[in-house]
């Protein structure tokens, strides 16, 4: 067992070095509330981290009906013991006195604690009264990344189904839509093909736009572990910023943000012009071979050099490392996702796997990384924009599946159109049309681009909001119901990481006050709105998570993430299990496409494509005549410059990311002293040329500002790229003493003041790495200043 001595200062703990090919040695993680040992607990209770992606699997202490601390899983699958810091840490804020107790709805402008029928009678009125005059479209849903699946899927039947409205989404939108929809244009499937464990295989990792060691702790150990053995993979990493992960690459490409494209182009034209292509997968596997070499002809890396201020021998350099490669690992986030032609770069990231045929084999492993916790399972149950099972909504046949499963009439699932995503559904409640929002276990008042428009949105007289969360966040007080929810460690179900496995995490403790489970909610709700089916019986005949499981299971037979082999005494067997996992492949499913694609057939796959500068859908007979057989599609992209670019009054270029002690808008990592201790405060980035240039110093108070809205921060000066500013996104005004953005036109804290309302064409993914901005000095920093700015993850400034 080993302490977490210092997993604020270093988050990834002690090393267990390993060689390729080798288990990953187990290290057991524990941190218990102060004074306490493991003999003082009284239960431990399976689960796996709600903070981030990587999905570490743990076991809750309880000792009086508390949460007392967490300790890691040595027989699991994915982190063999190791726990991180938001693991180690997070917990506490379970037991937040400012928890939400009792449900609130607004009088006079006010909300006031009222009881559940009350809450409850209010929105049941407001959607009848809404279906009635105005109909299913009339209202949306925005939920998030931090349910568990059994929620998800209740949510999607009652809202596609029951209201029958087109629009729901989650905030998954912002963090990885891109993910699913670059798996959709090459695989026609959305769902993972690599797993974690081909780090352990890998002799060469390439990371694009992924700060693993801050995102993914865990999995970062893992890396590091694999880099202190023997036979060390080479280490290609793309990315703006000198990070954790840049410091240890064989290779650093820092390319002007926004040119990401132009940047796989010239790697892809390297592989092809070096030979190194697998001529015999592409032929087997693969259609569009010609044109993507024909696009990438010309992008030499002299050429992308140019557009990317990107040295071309590094370029070239990369380009051998992934082109010589006997097993190639890459993993893709939010540097790609979230910045200009996300969905065009990330597929090129896929297409330089197909082409060099490092797919279906320990070690050649892809992985379009999640950001949130469940972000899998809002694809799969489709409460993310797209259909449940990753049915094909311009398929007839899809939707006749989901009729007949939910015993309902096809026409009265919505499929005319594409499900409406988070940007528009906000913009049609901006416009009137959509005039009930349920926000579900997120917080856009902070988290969705060009605040003062979502202000001014949420702050409507005529839509309705519910929110639905564990705390009075800066949207719940736009709200017009609140709900109190139960959380992780207060409630039962599963949840699957970013590979594909799933988990299943216990109820170990009581909920606060009248908190409810979300599933609890959402049945509630559809029983008093009396949801039937064509036969009069309900819509929705589950009532707890392991039947609302099992209708998940029957949801998911014979499609691509199957869980049919799956039960929740199976998932309390000390490890998580891949999907698809079926009777054929009853211990899961390690790697998709072991022997060729299997799901991109045109009977079978969940989107027919879009094209990647316009988003324009394809048509079901366009993606027949193009891949009639069901191979992989290699889609090509050219380079086109962001809309948004520095200019003389705005000479920077602003990103926005993570930190490691932080997870969304801090409503609970804030409330954990550890990790608020460690990153109280927002700061702002800059390399030290870019300071110098502007007479700044570390500590110095700085504004932030963008054509839509300014941020004041203290200074940071770090190796990253010249003319770009980076500010952390998870800072919010819930613990200012106001508690909520203050009044007026000022600088505020939240980097999204100024990130611009613009997304991907195909992802609809927001672009929170195009912003062109400035820096001027407020105030210059003091000695204590400057201390609490403090020094990146790592150590190196």
């Amino acid at each position: 067992m080993v302490s977490d001595d210092d997993r604020i200062g270093d988050p990834w703990g002690t090393r267990t070095p390993y060689d390729r090919g080798t288990p990953w040695p187990v290290r057991t993680d524990l941190h218990l509330a102060p004074g306490l040992t493991e003999a003082d607990v009284e239960r431990w209770v399976q689960s796996a981290s709600l903070l981030h992606s990587n999905g570490d699997a743990m076991d809750i202490a309880v000792r009086g009906g508390r949460i007392v601390g967490v300790r890691g899983r040595a027989t699991d699958r994915v982190n063999h013991g190791r726990l991180g810091p938001k693991d180690l840490y997070g917990w506490q804020a379970n037991n937040s006195p400012d928890r939400l107790t009792r449900p609130l709805v607004r009088e006079n402008g006010r909300l006031v604690s009222c009881d559940w029928d009350t809450a409850m009678d209010r929105i049941t009125s407001r959607t009848r009264h809404l279906l009635d005059e105005r109909g299913p479209g009339s209202i949306g849903f925005y939920t998030t990344g931090q349910l568990f699946l059994e929620e998800y899927y209740t949510l999607a039947v009652l809202a596609r189904a029951g209201i029958g409205t087109n629009h729901l989404d989650g905030n998954t939108r912002l963090c990885t839509a891109t993910a699913a929809e670059a798996l959709k244009e090459s695989f026609g499937c959305d769902g993972q093909p690599g797993s974690y464990e081909d780090i352990d295989h890998c002799d060469a990792l390439a990371l694009f736009g992924h700060n693993m060691a801050e995102t993914q702790t865990v999995l970062w150990a893992r890396v590091l572990d694999r880099l202190a053995g023997g036979d060390p993979p080479a280490l290609v990493c793309v990315d703006p910023r000198t990070t954790p992960v840049a410091r240890k690459a064989t290779v650093h490409l820092a390319p002007r943000p926004g040119t990401n494209v132009a940047l796989l182009n010239a790697l892809l034209h390297e592989i092809i012009r070096t030979g190194r292509v697998d001529r015999a997968y592409v032929d087997a596997h693969t259609v569009g071979f010609e044109e993507l070499a024909a696009r990438v002809e010309p992008c030499t890396a002299r050429w992308a050099s140019r557009i990317c201020d990107v040295p071309a021998p590094g370029i070239e350099r990369a380009a051998e490392i992934i082109g010589g490669a006997e097993r190639l690992t890459s993993t893709v986030l939010q540097g790609f996702y979230q910045s200009h032609q996300a969905t065009a770069a990330a597929v090129q990231v896929n297409n330089l796997h197909l082409i060099r045929g490092m797919l279906g084999s320990p070690g050649r492993g892809l992985l379009q990384m999640n950001g949130q916790p469940s972000a899998e399972n809002t694809r799969e149950c489709g409460a993310d924009g797209d259909l449940p099972g990753f049915r094909n909504w311009q398929n007839d046949r899809h939707v006749a599946e989901l009729a007949e499963l939910w015993n309902v009439p096809p026409e009265r699932i919505p499929h005319y159109a594409p499900p409406t995503h988070a940007m528009q559904i906000f913009r049609y409640a901006e416009q009137g049309a959509v005039r009930m929002l349920w926000i579900t276990g997120t917080n856009p008042a902070v988290s969705l681009p060009e605040l003062d428009r979502i202000r001014s949105i949420l702050g409507q007289e005529r839509l309705f909001v519910v929110v639905q969360d564990l705390f009075a966040t800066e949207t719940a007080q736009l709200a017009d119901v609140v709900l109190p929810a139960a959380t992780w460690g207060e409630k039962t179900g599963t949840l699957t990481n970013a590979d594909r496995t799933v988990h299943l995490s216990d109820k170990a403790v009581e909920p606060p006050g009248e908190a409810r489970a979300d599933l609890d909610i959402f049945l509630d709700f559809a029983r008093r709105m009396d949801f039937r089916d064509r036969s009069g019986g309900p819509l929705i005949t589950w009532h707890d998570p392991e039947s609302a499981f099992a209708a998940w299971q029957r949801c998911s037979a014979g499609r691509p993430c199957d869980y049919t082999g799956l039960s929740y005494d199976r998932l309390r067997a000390g490890t998580g299990i891949q999907w698809p996992c079926t009777a054929d492949a009853p211990d899961g499913t390690a790697r998709l496409y072991t022997e060729g694609i299997s799901f991109a057939h045109p009977d079978t796959c969940e989107s027919y494509g879009k094209d990647l500068v316009t988003g324009a859908v394809d048509e079901p007979a366009e993606y027949r005549s193009l891949n009639p057989d069901g191979k992989a599609v290699l889609k090509a992209a050219e380079y086109r410059p962001p809309q948004e670019d520095a200019s003389a009054g705005f000479p920077l270029q602003m990103i926005t990311g993570r930190t490691v002690h932080h997870f969304h808008t801090r409503t609970k990592t804030g409330r954990a002293p550890e990790l608020n201790a460690a990153a109280p405060e927002v700061w702002a980035e800059l390399s030290g040329l870019e300071a110098a240039a502007l007479d700044l110093h570390p500590g110095d108070l700085v504004e932030v500002g963008t054509p839509r809205g300014s941020v004041r921060a203290r200074l940071r000066i770090t190796p990253m790229r010249d003319g770009v500013v980076f500010l952390p996104f998870h800072y919010g005004y819930w613990d200012t003493p106001a508690g909520h953005r203050p009044a007026g036109d000022g600088p505020g804290r939240a980097a999204n003041e100024g990130t611009v309302t613009d997304w991907d064409p195909v992802s609809k993914q927001p672009l929170f790495k195009t912003c062109a901005a400035r820096v001027t000095l407020v105030e210059r920093g003091t000695p204590a200043a400057r201390h609490r700015t403090g020094t990146p993850v790592g150590g190196a400034r």
